[in-house]
């Protein structure tokens, strides 16, 4: 398997869409109703959505490819566009989603690690991300990572208000 991580432009819209809704429902979908999920499914992946945030210059998306396949992608979040804090000294880690069938081949830590390269390269001081806090998978990533968790706060899927845990690292 070769990797490679390439950075979205606007050109990318279709990819980055359906990543999203692929990657998304493949990781919550067990967990949700259906109703909630198309909900959300339309409403955070809608065309207009993806191409405004692909075109806001505080956000970046890095897709990766096992040769033709894209495979999942990491969303990084820069001062105004950052979901919650807004803080010019830290990077937010938005998403990272990997199709189910490549996760466990550290394509997650490519992803983690190229956030880490570029929150370095603005030298900020931290970086933050909130996380579902029933994905305990995600969780123990991040905390394998050096993340500890520092407040909480609430994420509406469809009906169901939901509670993110959020983490940070110092640099």
């Amino acid at each position: 398997m070769s990797v490679q991580i390439i950075q979205a432009t606007i050109n990318d819209l279709d990819s980055v869409r359906q990543i999203g809704i692929d990657t998304f429902y493949e990781s919550f979908s067990s967990a949700n109703t259906e109703e909630n999920m198309t909900h959300y499914l339309e409403t955070g992946f809608s065309l207009e959505k993806v191409a405004s945030e692909l075109g806001n210059p505080f956000s970046e998306f890095h897709l990766a490819y096992d040769g033709d396949q894209l495979i999942g992608y990491l969303k990084i979040n820069h001062g105004p566009a950052q979901s919650e804090l807004k803080d010019d000294t830290a990077l937010e880690i938005e998403r990272i989603y990997v199709l189910q069938a490549w996760q466990g081949q550290k394509i997650g830590q490519l992803f983690y690690d190229k956030a880490i390269e570029i929150a370095r390269t603005h030298q900020y001081t931290y970086v933050w991300l909130g996380v579902w806090e029933k994905n305990e998978k995600a969780i123990g990533f991040y905390k394998r990572n050096g993340f500890v968790e520092f407040d909480k706060h609430l994420f509406t899927l469809g009906t169901d208000i939901q509670t993110d845990i959020m983490m940070r690292k110092e640099l």
